[in-house]
């Protein structure tokens, strides 16, 4: 278990006219009515508390009233673009009922609630500065992953859909020395794959509150999933165990969980799985990931001395000389995907 730094402040990077093609193709990039810096003239705020009442690291902010009401009906256009066509017929029945602010971390987002006034049924979406590292991250996410991400992107600003779960860190402190051992192996299993799949695909930083546990009841018993809900720190850092959960010393009770419930070769065949699994998306998304690649290939999302860092670290690992040859993180990204399409029949003798 490591103490794994992360860049106290990752630059954000502008998004490229490439990357903006590629977005307006696949109906990422739309027009939109409100902007992130729009947001940012609030004019006081509130701390907010969870039930225990405990310092959120947001703070609840609000505007003069003549900004308020255009605000307002600029979020509930920007929850019909995100939800539906943008149709504005379902505007008077929405509510915004609460814009917090959080100041820690890098994206700095506005988390904005929506709810329905006619059934008090309530969702929310987050506001965020683009960023193409992020944007980078979400898509391969929507491709690599189980999971379809919802999002919209306009100009320097960021719309996301929000990630129901239950926060890592307080599953971890709170639920798992309640789960059953059988939910414990499932859990454990589940981590394994998601460690593979952070790994491969080069998404760093995943410690315990960027992540959520997603439990679905099925029959008699409940399913457990683990998903990403940060994807800021998608192909930046340098050393190479940034980009395995494992690692985090945040993690530890889940590490300590596979090592008690599994042995290697289980382990390994978890991994086998989900490179597997992988490895048949890129397929099935083959002209897609091919375009999302060439942006990032000519794309700059990190130094030179990170990217000279992590595909040294990584030939360690496969002895496959195409990493030396790596020029940008999107080289190394796109090598990486390439091996596992390659060898994920046989990726039990990798360490990679």
């Amino acid at each position: 278990m490591e103490d794994l730094k992360i860049s106290k402040k990752k630059p954000s990077y502008p998004i490229t006219e490439k990357l903006n093609v590629y977005l307006s193709e696949y109906n990422r990039n739309i027009r939109l009515p409100i902007f992130y810096d729009d947001l940012l003239r609030f004019q006081g705020s509130v701390t907010v508390y969870d039930k225990n009442d405990e310092d959120t690291l947001w703070i609840r902010v609000y505007y003069n009233q003549f900004e308020r009401e255009e605000i307002d009906l600029s979020l509930k256009k920007v929850y019909t673009l995100l939800h539906s066509d943008g149709n504005k017929r379902t505007i008077p029945f929405l509510s915004v009922d609460a814009i917090d602010y959080c100041t820690f971390g890098n994206s700095k987002p506005f988390r904005i609630k929506i709810r329905n006034i006619l059934n008090d049924n309530y969702t929310y979406f987050y506001v965020k500065k683009a960023d193409a590292s992020r944007i980078y991250g979400l898509e391969l996410e929507h491709m690599l992953s189980p999971y379809n991400l919802n999002f919209l992107v306009h100009k320097d600003t960021l719309i996301e859909e929000h990630i129901a779960g239950i926060p890592g860190d307080e599953f971890i402190k709170t639920m798992l020395p309640n789960c059953t051992n059988t939910e414990k192996s499932q859990i454990a299993k589940e981590f394994v794959k998601f460690n593979e799949r952070c790994m491969i695909r080069l998404l760093g930083d995943m410690r315990s509150y960027n992540y959520v546990i997603v439990a679905t009841h099925d029959f008699d018993h409940v399913v457990y999933k683990v998903r990403a809900i940060d994807f800021d720190q998608q192909s930046f850092e340098g050393k190479f165990n940034i980009y395995r959960p494992q690692f985090f010393k945040e993690n530890y009770e889940m590490v300590k969980m596979v090592s008690e419930r599994f042995q290697k070769e289980s382990i390994d065949q978890y991994k086998i799985e989900e490179r597997s699994i992988v490895a048949k998306r890129m397929i099935s998304y083959h002209d897609r990931i091919e375009e999302l690649l060439d942006c990032m290939v000519n794309d700059t999302i990190s130094t030179k001395g990170n990217i000279d860092l992590l595909k040294a670290k990584i030939y360690e690992y496969t002895n496959d000389l195409k990493f030396m040859k790596s020029k940008s993180m999107g080289d190394i990204l796109k090598n990486a995907l390439d091996f596992v399409k390659r060898n994920y029949q046989d990726v039990s003798t990798h360490n990679f």
